[in-house]
């Protein structure tokens, strides 16, 4: 799965890819204050704060009609959701407005261009999604059913991998029920991972969160076979059976609607 594991801790491919060249940006930014001017401390604050509430902002303004009702997720950052076209265009004026000379300006292009090469060569070598095709084995279901991964070919499937004593799988559960009950042609999966069956009951009751297919992965097997090391992920999945995509930790409403929106197309 397209993250990476630094000890107990557990980061997405892109948000490790982001973190490093923030690192970077930042490090070499502080060199060439202490060594060429004291005003490239103002401009790299400018840049980080700036550019993070630009991208953020777009991004809303894209998607304004999912935050209507949610207005105080704008500031849900963990989520993801940001506009790097708003981000660019954010750093690009700080570099107008507070580095008045072209040779400043000059020297604010190369931490800006080390921080981009070392997020997009992090990100090159640690975002592969492997193709991984559906496990063959059938869970119970919460219905105390048997249900089978692989009993509807043809059809797209998105599936989240939860447990309820996880913080972000309960944030994004409510969520992925709206999701799960207003898409057509897909269908939602949720294999808890785990837990007994009064726990689950006990949750989704007390939330009032109703979920069509819920599995007993007692033994989570689905982490296994997709490499999950953490909770939530959430696995799309393709018309063949084979895994289009892995999305570690919460996951936005609107990367959610867009991933989905890219496997419905591929039948189109």
């Amino acid at each position: 799965m397209n993250a990476v594991s630094l000890g107990p801790l557990v980061l997405a491919a892109d948000r490790f890819a982001v973190t490093l060249g923030v690192v970077t940006f930042i490090l070499v930014t502080g060199i060439i204050t202490s060594r060429i001017d004291d005003r490239f401390h103002v401009w790299s604050w400018w840049v980080l704060l700036g550019g993070i509430a630009a991208a953020r902002l777009g991004h809303v303004a894209q998607h304004w009609r999912n935050f209507v009702g949610e207005p105080l997720r704008i500031f849900a950052l963990w989520e993801g959701g940001f506009s790097w076209v708003a981000a660019l265009a954010a750093v690009a004026l700080s570099v107008f407005l507070v580095l008045r000379s072209a040779r400043l300006r000059l020297w604010a292009m190369l931490p800006l261009a080390l921080g981009l090469m070392v997020w997009n060569t992090a990100w090159q070598l640690t975002g592969g999604t492997q193709a991984i095709a559906l496990p063959a084995s059938a869970y119970r279901t919460l219905s105390d059913d048997t249900y089978s991964l692989t009993a509807a070919p043809g059809k797209p499937m998105v599936i989240n991998l939860w447990a309820t004593w996880c913080p972000p799988c309960r944030r994004e559960m409510p969520m992925m029920a709206d999701v799960a009950r207003s898409t057509e042609g897909a269908e939602f999966v949720f294999a808890n991972q785990g837990e007994g069956r009064d726990a689950i009951e006990r949750y989704l009751t007390e939330n009032g969160i109703s979920l069509d297919h819920v599995l007993l992965d007692s033994f989570g097997e689905l982490a296994r076979h997709y490499g999950a090391p953490g909770l939530p992920a959430t696995l799309f999945i393709g018309t063949d059976g084979v895994l289009r995509h892995a999305h570690l930790g919460e996951i936005s409403r609107e990367a959610l609607q867009s991933r989905i929106s890219g496997l419905l197309t591929e039948n189109d």
